[in-house]
């Protein structure tokens, strides 16, 4: 027996799994998030171990006889978050998370700081990454960064306590930018950017590695016979692709939830700073990944839906179930900004092509339409970076139209491949992080893909009727860029 843990935003997730990787029983907590200032997200540490313990619990007392038999556990988490800790290895503040935007000075300043930033880490330097916060905390709480003795991520605080070690994994470390990604390893030269060194960082292992042994006194709390392996686990998205199968290279995954990722595995570091994508360690050895990620994916449509008070359901419906070929309005998804391909906060979303005929039907034709050629953007950059798609696997809530999903795939011109119904996100892959560790098995023989339930073939030629819309979607951001500012 298994178990996966996500440590979320939202929740902690734990799943129980068998040899089979057959779900025997889950558990979830709710998690709060605290915003004392506009743009700021922070979370206590203590309720991610509350919350995590609570679940595990729950699955002791649910499935008794399975957890008794638990050989290994995963972590899977949110990634980027800062949590500090002084010399009683206790926080000595609120978490700053991924989706915290106080640190943009500090971004350019840490790239002024070590111009080799962008090669050495694959990415560029956003909020939401770890380093930036650390630099913020020396400008504006000079007493905490002083007493800090030790940085983890999320997972990584959760991971200290059911062992008592200090370990990140290769994944999740790829996103703080402090990792040199190409050689899997802290670079002492983007440490020393913001101004700290090695022995303030977690000790490194890969995902599918032993990171300790649950303490003893956990396996008697929760029913555990012996002391199961810890693995490595993986940040969010890396967990979910071992969840998804998605771990051979050039393996792919489209996931259209309320932000948007396209996610390939990688045989080599591949990084496209220049057209924002994210280059990272996968959760498994001698592979990588990269991500091209919107912000407003499944949200655009929400948004609209909002706006035209009906359920967002009914306005894909009343579409039917297919679309002749492009609609004449077009949509830019920008309603928060955009990371892939402009990593640019202040960019705002547009409607072009308005008539007198623009009804709620064509509105929303172009909000699906405008997430696919975000979606296509993401495709472009990546192969820039050298990375050829050539399928996805479709996942998330917006995979359940299948006009979307239609959409979708004449627009990309790929084939998307909708899996079976099942739990294939962070927790269950944890779960097979957590088997590996403990079996040994080799990771491609346990991160096996879903059966599919059926695939969405691109049409020929709405393809190209798409591919001519696309030079008109691909040529409006500048000029709304323009006239915004």
């Amino acid at each position: 027996m298994y178990i996966g843990i996500d440590i979320g935003t939202s929740s902690v997730k734990s799943l129980l799994i068998d040899d089979a990787q057959r779900i025997i029983g889950s558990a979830s907590e709710a998690l709060a998030v605290s915003r004392p200032q506009p743009g700021w997200s922070e979370q206590d540490p203590e309720a991610w171990i509350a919350a995590t313990f609570a679940t595990l619990d729950a699955l002791a007392a649910a499935h008794p006889a399975a957890m008794a038999a638990v050989t290994g556990i995963g972590l899977s988490g949110q990634m980027h978050g800062a949590t500090v800790l002084g010399a009683d290895d206790r926080p000595l503040r609120p978490a700053i998370l991924w989706n915290d935007g106080r640190s943009a000075a500090e971004c350019a300043a840490m790239e002024a700081n070590e111009p080799r930033l962008r090669a050495i880490a694959g990415n560029v330097a956003a909020p939401g990454f770890t380093a930036p916060k650390l630099l913020w905390l020396a400008a504006h709480e000079p007493d905490v960064f002083a007493a800090m003795r030790t940085v983890l991520l999320p997972k990584d605080y959760v991971r200290l306590h059911l062992t008592g070690e200090k370990v990140s994994e290769m994944s999740d470390a790829a996103g703080t930018l402090w990792l040199d990604v190409a050689g899997r390893r802290w670079s002492d030269d983007l440490l020393a950017a913001t101004g700290m060194t090695r022995d303030q960082m977690p000790r490194l292992v890969e995902g599918t590695e032993l990171s300790g042994r649950l303490r003893p006194e956990l396996s008697r709390r929760f029913g555990i016979d012996g002391s199961p392996v810890v693995a490595g686990g993986g940040g969010d998205n890396a967990a979910s692709a071992v969840g998804m199968g998605t771990v051979t290279p050039g393996s792919a995954f489209v996931s259209l939830g309320t932000s948007g990722v396209l996610f390939v595995s990688n045989a080599s570091y591949s990084p496209n700073t220049d057209g924002g994508v994210h280059a990272f360690c996968h959760a498994v050895p001698g592979t990588w990944h990269q991500m091209g990620v919107i912000l407003s994916a499944t949200d655009s449509l929400n948004w609209l839906a909002g706006l035209l008070k009906t359920p967002a359901a009914d306005l894909t419906a009343a579409l039917g179930d297919s679309v002749s070929g492009p609609s004449p309005v077009t949509f830019l998804p920008y309603l928060s900004g955009e990371r892939t391909p402009h990593n640019d906060a202040a960019a705002r979303g547009a409607f072009l092509g308005l008539g007198h005929e623009a009804d709620a039907k064509l509105m929303t034709q172009a909000v699906l339409e405008g997430v696919g050629f975000a979606f296509r953007d993401c495709l472009r950059v990546l192969a820039d970076a050298g990375t050829t798609v050539t399928r996805a696997s479709a996942i998330g809530g917006g995979s359940r139209s299948k006009l979307w999903l239609q959409i979708m795939a004449d627009i990309l011109d790929l084939p998307l491949d909708v899996p079976q119904d099942g739990d294939f996100g962070g927790a269950f892959g944890a779960a097979r992080l957590g088997l590996i560790a403990a079996t040994g098995a080799d990771f491609t023989s346990v991160a096996t893909p879903p059966p599919t339930a059926f695939v969405t073939e691109p049409d020929a030629g709405r393809a190209r009727a798409y591919a001519d819309r696309y030079a008109r979607y691909r040529a409006l951001y500048p000029a709304i860029k323009e006239a915004l500012n």
